[in-house]
């Protein structure tokens, strides 16, 4: 019986750059910790060796300190790591492959596949194929040379690669990188270890996408989780666990407000976010404007208590009521005004207006109240 876990997609270096900073440097982080945590895994569930299908690092550029901290982070683990180049750390004659191993970084128990040869660990009758990708994109199957790769009998075939099955994933990802469906059957492999895809798939009995063990966009694709692969023999089905590995819970939350019970349903929402969670908000509709301040304090509340909470408004109507109006007081040339100001909210700066006409109302209110004070 031979156990291993399955990763790929760990984006190290990740900027994201539509977070504020502090909040980007914590996402940023949560990838190096979650390594770690993988490291940990694997030495609980005391697997043979841990798999990685690709994109270790976001990017050739990241800094000598991140390259560093990676490998750091992977030292829990003492038995072997396999680890392939994808898209984005593509095995170039000079990249962050051959930048790290001028620096001496790579420990001698984690092995770069840089080439398309077996890599035989024959203590534990394993026989890793990889398919390394040595350009961003290419447009031959890497992992055609699989089937005819000779390994020794007895010892299991696994393959990693890094790319896109063929018919399985959506159209626009389907052009570069491409693996041919059926791959695992047609080469002989106990299991096909993919990565590229940021969610957990199946492909077939022996093909997984493992996705990102640290979710990394607002996207359903059943990201932020690890593979624990146990083979036990040649020939023999591979049973394949999901394991939970991700920090953060990534949420995407759209609504279209038309009465005031839906404001109380996005408070409501808002009120159970807390620090694991990073939320995308988007509001459409109307709302009056006790309403919006409503919304206002509570959007300002839980950004406080989220890890990261970003509101687009942009398609939220402000529409005083004939109440919102009498109690501000606006009359005359005030209140000609806001009717511009509410008319406006069409137009391309839709936000400021909004945004004005909401400063403006409470502007009047405070000093309604200071007047009656």
């Amino acid at each position: 019986m031979i156990r291993l876990l399955h990763t790929a997609d760990w984006q190290i270096g990740k900027c994201y750059g539509q977070f504020e900073p502090d909040e980007a440097a914590l996402l940023a982080e949560a990838r190096f910790n979650t390594v770690e945590r993988i490291a940990a895994l694997a030495l609980e569930r005391q697997v043979d060796l841990v798999v990685v299908a690709g994109d270790v690092f976001d990017a050739q550029g990241v800094s000598d300190k991140t390259i560093h901290r990676l490998f750091h982070a992977m030292r829990g683990y003492a038995g072997p790591w396999l680890l392939i180049p994808g898209n984005h750390d593509a095995g170039l004659a000079e990249s962050v492959w051959t930048r790290a191993a001028r620096l001496t970084a790579i420990p001698d128990n984690v092995h770069v596949c840089l080439n398309a040869e077996p890599l035989l660990l024959e203590a534990l009758g394993v026989a890793i194929l990889p398919a390394p990708l040595t350009q961003r994109h290419t447009y031959n199957d890497l992992t055609e040379w699989f089937a005819g790769a000779d390994t020794p009998a007895g010892m299991l075939r696994i393959g990693l690669a890094h790319g896109s099955v063929l018919g399985i994933l959506a159209e626009e990802i389907d052009s570069a990188n491409p693996i041919a469906a059926g791959r695992a059957e047609q080469a002989r492999l106990d299991y096909l270890a993919l990565g590229d895809w940021h969610g957990t798939k199946q492909v077939d009995a022996r093909t997984w996408y493992s996705g990102t063990p640290e979710t990394d966009r607002f996207k359903a694709n059943d990201s932020g989780q690890t593979l624990l692969v146990e083979l036990a023999g040649p020939g023999e089905s591979a049973v394949v666990t999901s394991i939970t590995t991700g920090q953060y819970l990534w949420q995407s939350l759209s609504m279209t407000l038309q009465v005031a019970s839906d404001i109380d349903q996005v408070l409501l929402q808002l009120a159970e976010f807390g620090q694991t969670d990073v939320v995308k908000l988007v509001l459409s509709g109307q709302a009056d404007l006790a309403g919006y301040r409503r919304l206002q304090a509570s959007i300002a509340q839980a950004q406080g208590r989220a890890r990261c909470l970003q509101a687009d408004l942009s398609a939220l109507r402000l529409e005083p009521t004939d109440e919102d109006i009498d109690a501000i007081q606006a009359d005359g040339y005030l209140g000609e005004v806001i009717a511009e100001l509410r008319a406006g909210q069409d137009g391309a700066d839709a936000d400021i207006v909004r945004d004005a006409l909401a400063l403006l109302a409470g502007i009047l209110d405070e000093r309604r109240a200071e007047a009656t004070s």
